[in-house]
């Protein structure tokens, strides 16, 4: 990546994203949420914005939402 991206990445970082350490804290909360309709981000907006700007963390979800799925049947 280049400087300019990587400064572009931090210029676009949402104030509400507290990171991966408090994404990762309530990513099984966030995705119970999403799993029974409810609207995760009204509930958690620092972890949805986290999960918009940051792709690795974003494939933790959806992982897990696919987990929770795959364990419910």
């Amino acid at each position: 990546m280049s400087d300019l991206n990587a400064l572009a990445r931090f210029l676009d970082t949402d104030p509400c994203d507290r990171g991966c350490g408090e994404a990762m804290e309530l990513l099984h909360v966030y995705a119970e949420l999403l799993r029974r309709g409810e609207d995760a981000a009204r509930f958690h907006p620092s972890v949805a914005a986290h999960l918009r700007t940051y792709g690795p963390c974003e494939g933790d979800l959806e992982g897990l939402l696919l987990a929770i799925e795959d364990g419910s049947g």
